[in-house]
């Protein structure tokens, strides 16, 4: 009986409590030792907080246009001059940073959820790996940038589109990467001791195989988001993504793109914000990375 209640006691998690304490202090630690990533996270955490409060910090309709004041440069007014139509930078670029992170966390996680599920399915079950992955195979042949466009121009741009774009070409590379990580789980002894026993095969894969998997999906997410963002300033740019009328990134630095002599802050500063988010970004996934690899584990520490 005694014997019985200590296996059960062990099996119990800690509270949940003591281990948002422990991620806490681990992750206090690790920004400590590695300046790159408490760069990433501070940065992350001013941009995702100006994003949230947009609405706060905008003092002005950032659509209004006054002619008259084209191409003023920065001041006390302006902190960050305005574009050709008079328009304030500062203000598009408070709010172009709510769109564009709004893509790049929704195509992400639409990416994460499809491709581990597919991901999952492609690598346990034989029949329908090679179906699944000739029609991955397709879409990883085409340069991603090209096929969002072909999307977009069948679709129209719009920024459900974009993001549908975006969700598509970025899907594949997740798939691939999820089903190489099951084809190598799927043969080992607890996988085989749970089809042994008659466990289904939907509880194998989501109880047994998905979560040793996320370790390798979590920091191929980072990647994948600072990739959307890129993307989407890119096809923003290109003219093709979130319409002009609605600021992103992309789409303010293609507003000041002919007057970067006259008027370097059109696209400098909405620049020097995708710059940083990108940045922020990679150096978080490089720094996760490091730590989930059991080679590189404790590194941080």
């Amino acid at each position: 009986m005694q014997f019985e209640e200590g296996r059960r006691e062990l099996r119990l998690a800690p509270p949940l409590s003591v281990r948002a304490r422990r991620f806490a202090v681990l992750s206090g630690r690790a920004m400590r030792s590695n300046p790159a990533l408490l760069f990433g996270v501070v940065v992350i955490i001013v941009i995702s907080f100006v994003a949230i409060f947009a609405h706060v910090i905008v003092t002005e309709e950032y659509q209004r246009v006054h002619p008259s004041d084209g191409f003023l440069a920065p001041s006390a007014d302006h902190w960050f001059g305005t574009d050709r139509s008079g328009r304030d930078i500062f203000n598009r670029t408070i709010v172009g940073s709510r769109i564009s992170l709004y893509v790049g966390f929704t195509v992400t996680a639409i990416t994460v959820v499809i491709g581990l599920s597919v991901g999952l399915i492609a690598g346990y079950t034989r029949t329908l790996d090679n179906i699944i992955m000739r029609f991955v195979d397709a879409m990883l042949a085409f340069p991603l940038i090209l096929l969002a466009l072909a999307i977009i121009a069948v679709f129209g741009a719009s920024l459900t589109n974009v993001i549908f774009a975006l969700a598509i070409t970025g899907t594949a590379g997740k798939v691939r990467l999820v089903r190489g990580q099951v084809l190598s789980l799927r043969e080992v002894q607890f996988v085989e001791a749970a089809r042994a026993i008659g466990v289904p095969v939907w509880r194998i894969l989501f109880r047994h195989i998905a979560p040793n998997t996320l370790a390798i999906v979590m920091v191929q997410a980072t990647f994948t988001l600072a990739g959307t963002i890129l993307t989407e300033a890119s096809l923003s740019y290109l003219g093709a993504g979130i319409p002009e009328h609605i600021p992103s990134w992309g789409n303010i630095v293609a507003g000041g793109q002919g007057f970067v002599q006259v008027a370097f802050w059109v696209s400098f500063f909405p620049g020097m914000f995708l710059t940083l988010t990108v940045l922020s970004v990679v150096l978080i996934g490089d720094a996760m990375r490091d730590y989930l690899d059991p080679k590189l584990k404790g590194t941080l520490y």
